[in-house]
C-alpha cells in the first residue's frame, strides 16, 4: 500500500525541514504514489495525478489570481499534495489567496519553514515507495503459489476459504447468486452473528465491478465465475477498507474457486457440498453450539429452529449402477433428491453421507405428519430420478433438537443398511418395519445381548480371527440362503463339495447341528446382533 502524506512527513529526511500543514488537514490520508520537484507554474501539464510535488516557488507568478489558478490545476490533475519551501519566494508564510486556493480544492499543502535538501526527501520517499512495492510483489507471490497449489490438488470450497480467512486473519464467505451461504470461515468470529440475516444483508450489498468495497457493511465483493458464466459471490469481511494484497487475495480465490468449478466431473454441485458439510459437522459434533447449526442451516435458506426434524437416509439398490460410476451415481441421486425436496415445497438439508448413501435433515413445521411428507418426497423422487432405477429411503425417529438429529441418523442408517438388502417397494422404511433387525437395533447396547452373540459366535470369531479364515461370511450365505446348501454353495461361489466341507468344519468348530433348525435361528440371530454391533461401533 501507498504511504500517505502523513507517512511523509514522520520520515527523517522531512522533519529536518520543520514542516507544518497550512491547508487540507483533514486529507493527509492521501496516497503518495510519487515525489516530483518543480519550479514551473504551468507543471500541471506534466503531471499524471497522485505525485507529491516539491518546490521552492521561485518561478511562481506574483499575481494572486495566478497562484490561485496554479493551485487550481494542480488540484484538478490529482496531484497528493505540494510542499514549499520557505525563505526564497516566499520567506515567512505562503500568500492567503494560496492558502485559501487549496483548501476550496482539497489540496494538502505543507510548507517547510527550514531549508532542506530536496533530493533527501525524494529519496527517503521514492525507498519507501519500492519498499511496499516489494513487499506487494513478495505477497502476490506467495498468494499465487498457496492457490495454485489448491487448484493443482484439486482443494473444495471449505479448503479454499480456511486458506483465504488463515491469510487475512478475517471472516470469509461464499455466497451463490440467490444469497444462500455455500461455505463460510468465521475466523474465530461467532458464526452465528456472523450468518444472522445473512439474505437480506447480502442483497443490500451491490457494489459496481467484479471486486469492490462497500463501506456502509465493510464487505469486500468478488464476483466468482469463468466463461461468462458467474454463479456466486466471494464476500471478505473487513474492519477496515481492504488493502491491495486483500484485493489480491479475494480475486486468487474466486479464481481458484471458478477453476474448480469447471474442472468437476461427476461431482456434487457447490450447493450439495455446503449442504452436505453442515449435516456432517451436526454428525460429528464439530458445532461447538446447535446454535452456530441452526445459523448455518438457516444462510443456505433452511430453518431448523422450532421445527420437527427427520433424519432421512437413500440409499441405491442397483448394484449394476454402483459398479458402473457409484460417485456420479450417488451425485445425481443427491441432485435429484434435492429436486424432489423443492417441487415437494420441503425445505431441507440435502447431502452425500459417505460413498453409498446421501442424507436428508427434513424440518418439519410442528402440525406437519412425517409420513405424508416421507411419501411424497419418495413419490417426486422416483418421477425425478433415473427411470427404472430402485432406491430405498429410510427415515429415522422424528427429533426437536439438533442435538438429537446425531442419534436419528444413526438409526436411519441402520434402517437403510438393513432395508437395502432385501427391499419390498414401500415409500420409506422406518426401525418398527425391520422387525427382528429392528428389535436388535434397539437392543443393540444391552450386554446381555451382546454376551448371547459372544456365546454362540466367539469360538468361530476366534477361529477366523487367528487364521485369517472366512467361515462367518460362510455361516451368513447358508443361513441367508434360508439354508440351501446348492444356492449357497452358489452365492458363494463354490463347489458343492468344498461348500459342504466349509459346513462341516463350522459344525465342529461351533459343535452344532446346522441342520437344527433352532440352532441355526440362534445363530442367525447372533449374526445379525453382532453386525448391528460393529456397525454402531464404526459409527462412533
Amino acid at each position: 500500500m501507498l504511504p500517505t502524506i502523513a507517512d511523509v512527513l514522520d520520515l527523517e529526511a522531512v522533519r529536518r525541514g520543520d514542516p507544518r500543514v497550512v491547508a487540507g488537514a483533514d486529507r493527509l490520508d492521501t496516497r503518495v504514489r510519487w515525489v516530483h520537484v518543480g519550479e514551473i507554474a504551468d507543471i500541471a501539464g506534466l503531471l499524471r495525478g497522485g505525485e507529491l510535488v516539491l518546490t521552492t516557488g521561485v518561478a511562481l507568478p506574483e499575481d494572486p489570481e495566478k497562484l490561485a489558478d496554479y493551485i487550481a490545476a494542480l488540484a484538478a490533475v490529482g496531484v497528493s499534495g505540494l510542499v514549499v519551501e520557505l525563505g526564497r519566494r516566499f520567506v515567512r508564510e505562503l500568500p492567503r489567496p494560496v492558502v485559501k486556493a487549496a483548501e476550496d480544492n482539497g489540496l494538502p499543502v505543507i510548507v517547510l519553514t527550514r531549508e532542506t535538501p530536496f533530493v533527501q526527501i525524494t529519496e527517503s520517499v521514492h525507498e519507501r515507495i519500492i519498499d511496499i512495492q516489494l513487499e506487494e510483489l513478495r505477497a502476490s507471490e506467495q498468494l499465487h503459489e498457496v492457490f495454485t497449489e489448491l487448484s493443482v490438488e484439486g482443494a473444495s470450497p471449505a479448503e479454499v476459504l480456511a486458506q483465504v480467512a488463515r491469510l487475512a486473519g478475517r471472516p470469509v464467505l461464499l455466497e451463490n447468486l440467490a444469497h444462500q451461504v455455500l461455505a463460510c470461515e468465521s475466523a474465530g468470529k461467532d458464526a452465528g452473528t456472523l450468518l444472522a440475516g445473512w439474505e437480506m444483508r447480502s442483497r443490500a450489498v451491490a457494489p459496481a465491478g467484479r471486486t469492490a468495497y462497500d463501506p456502509a457493511s465493510g464487505w469486500l465483493v468478488t464476483t466468482v465465475g469463468a466463461r461468462g458464466q458467474d454463479w456466486g459471490r466471494l464476500i471478505l469481511v473487513c474492519d477496515a477498507p481492504p488493502s491491495p494484497r486483500d484485493l489480491v487475495l479475494a480475486e486468487r480465490a474466486a479464481t481458484t474457486l471458478a477453476l474448480g468449478r469447471l474442472l468437476e466431473r461427476h461431482q456434487e454441485s457447490l450447493e450439495r457440498q455446503a449442504h452436505g458439510t453442515i449435516i456432517t459437522g451436526i454428525l460429528t459434533h464439530a458445532y461447538a453450539d446447535p446454535d452456530e447449526a441452526a445459523a448455518r442451516a438457516r444462510a443456505v435458506g433452511v430453518p431448523l429452529t422450532g421445527r420437527k426434524l427427520v433424519s432421512v437416509v437413500i440409499r441405491p439398490t442397483d448394484p449394476t449402477d454402483q459398479a458402473l460410476d457409484g460417485q456420479a451415481q450417488l451425485g445425481e441421486l443427491a441432485e435429484a433428491t434435492a429436486a424432489a425436496c423443492r417441487d415437494a415445497r420441503l425445505p431441507a438439508l440435502v447431502g452425500a453421507l459417505d460413498q453409498e448413501r446421501v442424507g436428508i435433515l427434513l424440518p418439519l413445521p410442528p402440525r406437519a405428519q412425517a409420513e405424508a411428507a416421507l411419501t411424497t418426497l419418495a413419490e417426486r423422487l422416483r418421477v425425478l430420478w433415473r427411470p427404472g432405477a430402485a432406491f430405498v429411503l429410510a427415515a429415522g425417529s422424528v427429533v426437536d433438537s439438533i442435538r438429537d438429529v446425531r442419534r436419528s441418523f444413526l438409526e436411519a442408517e441402520q434402517v437403510a443398511d438393513v432395508a437395502v438388502r432385501q427391499p419390498d417397494g414401500r415409500p420409506f422404511y422406518r426401525l418398527p418395519d425391520l422387525r427382528l433387525r429392528g428389535l436388535l437395533h434397539l437392543l443393540r447396547d444391552d450386554a446381555r445381548l451382546q454376551t448371547f452373540a459372544e456365546r454362540e459366535l466367539g469360538p468361530l470369531l476366534a477361529h477366523d480371527a487367528q487364521r485369517g479364515g472366512d467361515l462367518t461370511r460362510i455361516l451368513r450365505i447358508y443361513l441367508d440362503a434360508g439354508r440351501n446348501k446348492a444356492v449357497a454353495a452358489q452365492k458363494a461361489h463354490l463347489s458343492r463339495p468344498a461348500f459342504y466341507d466349509r459346513l462341516r468344519r463350522l459344525e465342529r468348530i461351533l459343535d452344532t447341528d446346522l441342520d437344527d433348525v433352532e440352532s441355526c435361528l440362534s445363530l442367525h440371530v447372533a449374526l445379525l446382533a453382532l453386525e448391528s454391533f460393529r456397525r454402531e461401533n464404526h459409527r462412533v
